[in-house]
């Protein structure tokens, strides 16, 4: 089969499709695989009881069933839904928002596809343009979404040590270079795969430097502000009209439901409407409806704030006492926990590359992701790139607790030359 250029990048293997179809394969290959490498959420009881309830009562009204299955939405997505989100962020922080600063997307992966494209790659003057990751390592599922190459640029981070086998990454702002080949900034807050948080100074500066050339700052909030709220330090929610804010249901719970939300500037939201409509056509009901509920006397925030959020920071506490003991005695580093489903453990001088490390765990039966692949616009040989792995804590806590004594056993065997 000849593929066109197109279709020999996103027909080929990807960094983020290699990790779901391990996902998808571990389980059949060894059904006592300890899961602590996707981004799936903790099932939290009393979070799907509410999810439940709404659905039950949009069952029971045949106007919304009849919507729910069988009507396609707009292209900018469900209006009542848009008017809902618009109406709750003008209420939380007084944004000047409206439903035309809203569209919907099936998930925040397409989003990204959409909006990373729309502004960066061949420009019509015949330049390329790049979108630059101002704190590198960054989310995977970014790494392949650019239609052409060359697509992402990078900063290296500085690296602060800090007490307890904590560190901490941050924006080296005396290396960050931007240039008129720049499209965009675009940070992940909580950072996947870190959980690290940018500072609302670190925004600040950032939306400054945006501005001065002319270009969007993008925010992936996924894990973040508003909902749900996966977030340990101090944070302030960060939009105005030179941002693009990318929000999630899924790691409120909802990650089957694949609904993305997008606010920013009219002309660019019309402009990922249209294009949504060409790629997608429509997006799912499922989500805007049961959010439509959620965002009604601010549900959403109670479950952020009250269960989902006090839910991971327990978590946390708990598997970074579990790493410490285990890992005790070992060049290990924990990055400083400040929000997210993950832990990032950097293995300084690690004598195998973390590619080497996920196999050898595979084998033993737990599933990692391995640091290489979130390096995204880092193409220099940096050791420090191959020393780290990214850990979900979202599991059961026994569960937890094994794979990271499976972790320490086999990290052991390497520092040993086993």
């Amino acid at each position: 089969m000849n593929f066109s250029s197109f279709g020999t990048k996103f027909g080929g293997s990807s960094s983020i499709g290699n990790l779901m179809e391990d996902l998808g394969n571990a389980l059949r290959e060894n059904p006592d695989m300890i899961f602590m490498g996707g981004g799936n959420p903790a099932h939290l009881p009393a979070v799907e009881h509410v999810f439940q309830q709404h659905l039950e009562t949009l069952l029971a009204n045949p106007a919304e069933r009849k919507a729910l299955f069988g009507i396609y939405q707009q292209p900018q997505g469900d209006t009542e839904f848009r008017h809902a989100v618009a109406r709750f962020l003008h209420k939380q922080f007084g944004w000047p928002v409206t439903a035309a600063n809203i569209a919907v997307s099936n998930g925040s992966q397409p989003a990204f596809f959409i909006l990373y494209n729309l502004l960066a790659g061949a420009m019509p003057d015949g330049s390329h343009k790049s979108i630059h990751l101002p704190l590198a390592p960054e989310y995977l599922g970014y790494k392949d979404v650019g239609i052409s190459e060359g697509f992402f640029t990078a900063t290296r981070p500085s690296i602060e040590l800090l007490d307890d086998q904590l560190f901490k990454y941050h924006v080296d702002f005396s290396h960050l270079q931007v240039d008129e080949t720049s499209a965009a900034f675009c940070v992940s807050r909580p950072t996947n795969p870190t959980g690290n948080v940018l500072t609302d100074s670190e925004m600040a500066h950032l939306d400054e430097l945006a501005r001065q050339h002319n270009m969007p700052l993008i925010i992936d909030g996924a894990y973040g502000l508003p909902f749900p709220g996966i977030i340990f330090s101090e944070a302030s929610c960060h939009w105005n009209d030179n941002t693009v804010l990318v929000l999630s249901l899924s790691k409120l719970g909802l990650p089957g439901a694949r609904t993305g939300i997008v606010v920013a500037a009219e002309e660019l939201v019309q402009a990922f409407a249209n294009a949504n409509t060409i790629v997608s056509l429509a997006c799912g009901n499922l989500g805007p409806a049961i959010g439509k509920q959620l965002l009604e006397n601010d549900q959403i925030l109670t479950l952020s704030r009250q269960h989902v959020a006090p839910y991971y920071r327990q978590a946390v506490v708990q598997t970074v006492d579990w790493l410490r003991a285990a890992l005790q005695g070992l060049p290990c580093h924990i990055h400083k926990p400040e929000g997210a489903i993950f832990l990032w453990l950097w293995f300084k001088d690690l004598p195998i590359g973390s590619q080497q490390l996920y196999e050898r765990l595979k084998a033993k039966g737990v599933l990692v992701v391995p640091g290489d692949g979130f390096f995204v616009g880092i193409d220099d040989a940096w050791p420090h790139k191959h020393e780290c792995i990214r850990v979900s804590y979202a599991q059961n806590p026994a569960s937890v607790k094994r794979g990271i004594e499976l972790i320490a056993e086999e990290v052991r065997s390497a520092y040993a030359g086993r």
